[in-house]
């Protein structure tokens, strides 16, 4: 359900669970975190993508989110892993973002939508917190009022107010394909540049 597909400096982890709107159980995160941390220093470029034309994830898998999975460490550790790694992130956004899948792209170096993605993180109405990382990760790009409208209010946002407010930054209509066509130099510099930005 996780598909991790290399080609020289680029790797793409694509979430590939389109019947259950990419969804996500226990085992995929942490797939897909051991792939994040199992990264080596010839990775320039690490996307992420979703399966399918609708949505990038929904967020977490009902059954197992009734069953604790919306609380699990799991999300830290992923968005952790992806926040540290020295390579530039991507998330390639082939559809809708919501609930804890907002983690992993949040915690990327550049975020790219499809026109029709629609963003919607909708803890408190669920009666969960957000993950630990993602009240600030969402402040530092949107500011705190819209990260509260957000995440207390329950507001959806469309592309292009997601554009606006920063959230993304662009919207096209092949996300992958416009993540691989970004022009990423040596991985060693990538990571340097990466430090000098805070």
């Amino acid at each position: 359900m996780i598909r991790a597909d290399r080609d020289g400096a680029v790797t793409v982890l694509t979430i590939d669970r389109p019947d259950k709107a990419n969804s996500l159980t226990g085992e995929m995160l942490e797939t897909l975190g051991d792939h994040v941390l199992g990264l080596g220093p010839e990775t320039g470029l690490l996307i992420l993508t979703g399966a399918g034309d609708k949505v990038f994830s929904a967020g977490a898998d009902l059954e197992e989110a009734r069953a604790g999975l919306a609380t699990s460490p799991l999300w830290e550790r992923l968005s952790g892993a992806i926040a540290a790694t020295p390579c530039l992130t991507v998330a390639a956004l082939n559809g809708t973002l919501a609930g804890g899948a907002f983690g992993m792209a949040l915690a990327c170096d550049i975020r790219l939508a499809v026109p029709q993605a629609s963003f919607f993180y909708p803890v408190a109405k669920l009666g969960f917190l957000p993950q630990p990382s993602d009240p600030a990760r969402l402040a530092a790009l949107i500011g705190p009022a819209r990260a509260k409208l957000i995440l207390a209010a329950g507001a959806r946002l469309d592309a292009s107010e997601a554009l606006a407010y920063g959230l993304i930054e662009r919207i096209v209509p092949d996300p992958l394909a416009a993540a691989r066509a970004l022009a990423v130099g040596a991985p060693e510099h990538v990571a340097a540049i990466k430090a000098m930005v805070p």
